[in-house]
Order: structure tokens, then sequence, then C-alpha cells
């Protein structure tokens, strides 16, 4: 039987955790291990300066779940260890309140989990979904429909558990904030570029201390065709193949050609000059 870990950065309690353990049932044993509390944007932090806690919660459909006051990544390092049982055979992020689209990715505390997973050799999916209801607060899980995101991404675990798919590569799956029936299709992408409109604001002043904030815009996006943001905009889900390489094997060349301070350079290299 498959053994599905599913997580987020949302917090245990988030409607989308729920909704994707629940489409994943079909498919083998689900697992779930999150946060006990929000943790969005956090990345790939983990916890290593304390001891991590662990309680054991009820979701709202009756089922068990672990709940730690640790982070995404410290949550799939539990899986490993030994807190499910069996290791898990793939592992599952989200669904995100809120798009993971184009350079968001690295903030992400949805895909830190997703890639802690393939970093850990197993399948691996971040799932996050657009608002539906826009007028709803943004941590409300009413604002979405998660019904479209949570049956395409339990039909993606098959293809992802494949013995030819690329073990160091996840999916990062994006769905636009509309009703099954509206949802155009599905379209495999390549990340975008988001454009951040932060701005520095002076809050109050205490003495010497300041207080500011530097987020809180909405960012907008560079309008690329093949992006996710294209595919989503377009009523599609997106699907975005991702690994973990940051090497820049161009730049190598480069720097081999340059030479580094104090080395010398390989043979057969000359040394760039002035």
């Amino acid at each position: 039987m498959t053994h599905i870990l599913v997580t987020n950065d949302d917090g245990v309690g988030s409607a989308g955790l729920l909704a994707l353990k629940q489409a994943l049932e079909p498919l083998g044993r689900v697992s779930v291990i999150a946060p006990e509390s929000n943790r969005s944007a956090i990345g790939r932090g983990i916890t290593v300066q304390r001891p991590l806690h662990v309680d054991e919660v009820r979701l709202a459909d009756g089922s068990m779940a672990f709940a730690t006051d640790g982070t995404p990544v410290d949550c799939v390092r539990f899986a490993l260890l030994g807190l499910v049982g069996e290791v898990p055979d793939v592992v599952v992020s989200g669904v995100n309140l809120g798009f993971n689209l184009g350079d968001d990715v690295t903030y992400s505390g949805t895909v830190a989990a997703a890639f802690e997973g393939v970093l850990l050799g197993w399948p691996a999916m971040a799932v996050s979904a657009g608002m539906a209801h826009p007028e709803r607060d943004q941590w409300d899980g009413a604002a979405y429909d998660f019904r479209a995101v949570a049956r395409f991404s339990a039909g993606l675990v098959p293809i992802l558990m494949r013995e030819r798919f690329p073990r160091h590569v996840l999916l990062n799956v994006n769905a636009p904030g509309l009703a099954p029936e509206a949802v155009t299709g599905a379209r495999v992408t390549r990340l975008g570029r988001r454009v951040y409109d932060d701005q520095l604001r002076l809050q109050s002043v205490d003495g010497d201390r300041r207080r500011y904030s530097i987020y809180g815009n909405l960012p907008s996006f560079r309008s690329e065709p093949g992006t996710d943001f294209a595919a989503v905009d377009d009523g599609e889900i997106s699907v975005t193949p991702l690994h973990f390489d940051l090497t820049d094997v161009d730049g190598m060349e480069v720097l081999r050609g340059a030479g580094l301070p104090g080395v010398a350079p390989e043979p057969g290299v000359r040394r760039a000059e002035g």
C-alpha cells in the first residue's frame, strides 16, 4: 500500500490540508504531520536550537494527525525519522492558501517541504490554489475551492511514483481560484518572474527605536507565455517541474578560465590576463 505524507505551511487546521488529505486517501495510507500554526514564507527553515514538541490532534473529519511547533521541513524530517511508523513513499505539501508562483517558490514553506522530500529521495509535490472568493480573508478556508486542485493532484501521484520519473524533481502545482467546471485544463509550465512592490514605511518611533513595515503591497508579475502565471491567468492548472541544482555550469567554465586567486588553473586552461 502506498504511504503518503501530507504536510503544509498554513497549519494543521487548514482547510486546504484537509481537502488534499481526503483526495489522496483512495490511493493508500495517508499520514499528516504539519505545523501547529501558520508558518507561511518560512522557506527551508529548520529548528536546531530547541527541542520540538509534537501533539496528536484530531482533524475536522475525525482523523488523527501530528501537529508540531516546528517548520514544514521539520515535519518531513519527522517522517523520515519514524514518527509515522513506516517511512512514506511520497510527500505532498499543501493545499496552500494562495499561489506559489514564479520567484515566490524560494520563500514558500509549502514548496520547501516538497524540496525536502526530494532531497531525501522521495517523489514530492507542492500544491497551491488561488482564492475563489477574493472578498473573503486570505486565511479563511471558505475563500477557496479546493475540489479541482485536490482531485488533480491525486491524479499526479501515480505519475510521480513511476520509476522513470526523475527523483531529483518535484512538481509545483498551482490552481486558479475557480470552481471545477470553470477550470479550462492543465499546462506544463516554467517559472515566471514576480514583480514585488515593497515599500519602506515608518510605523512609529519610540526613542532610538523605529518600527517599520516593508511588505504588504500586492505583487504583480511579468506577462510571458509559457509561465505558471500565464497558465493560472488563463484559468488552467499550472504544473512546473523544479529541481534543486543551483549550480551554474556556464559560470563554472568562466571561473576556470579566469583562474581563482592563489589557485593554479587546470591543465590546458589559460589564465585570463588583466
